[in-house]
C-alpha cells in the first residue's frame, strides 16, 4: 500500500543501535573483566617478589625472618616495571600491599562516548618462614 512505505526503517534503525550497545557491554565488558584480572594478577606478583626480599642480616643475627622494606619495594618495583605497569607499592611490617593502574579503552562503547575505564588490582603478600597452616 502506498505511505507505508518506510515504515520498518524505524523499527530496524532502533533495532540495529540496541544490538550495537549490546554487543559493545559484552566486548567491552569482556575486556574490563580481563583487565581487572590482569592487573590483580600482576600486582599479586609484584607484592610476592617484595616478600622475598628478607634481611639476610636480621636472619643471620637472630635466625629470625624479617623483611627489609627498602629491597621489597625495590624488588616489587622492579616487578612492575617489568610487567609495564603502574601502581604504588606499601610496605609495612612483613606485609607488602601492591595496588596496580590501569586503563582500558572501550573498543564498541567508544563510539558512544565511553572512551576508557580505569581498573585496579590490588595485591598483598607477607614474609613467612617454613610450612604454616593454611589461613581459613
Amino acid at each position: 500500500m502506498r505511505g507505508e512505505e518506510g515504515q520498518v526503517t524505524p523499527f530496524v534503525t532502533l533495532l540495529a543501535v540496541a544490538l550495537l550497545l549490546c554487543a559493545g557491554l559484552v566486548v567491552d565488558g569482556g575486556r574490563i573483566l580481563a583487565a581487572r584480572r590482569q592487573a590483580a594478577d600482576v600486582a599479586g606478583g609484584a607484592a610476592r617478589a617484595g616478600a622475598q626480599a628478607v634481611s639476610v642480616d636480621e636472619l643471620r643475627a637472630t635466625n629470625r625472618q624479617t623483611l627489609d622494606p627498602g629491597r621489597a619495594r625495590a624488588d616489587a618495583e622492579a616487578y612492575l616495571a617489568q610487567a609495564g605497569a603502574k601502581g604504588e607499592v606499601d610496605v609495612e611490617g612483613d606485609t607488602v600491599r601492591v595496588t596496580v593502574h590501569q586503563t582500558t579503552p572501550m573498543v564498541i562503547l567508544g563510539i558512544a562516548g565511553l572512551v576508557d575505564k580505569k581498573v585496579t588490582g590490588v595485591g598483598v603478600a607477607r614474609t613467612v618462614r617454613g610450612v604454616q597452616e593454611a589461613e581459613q
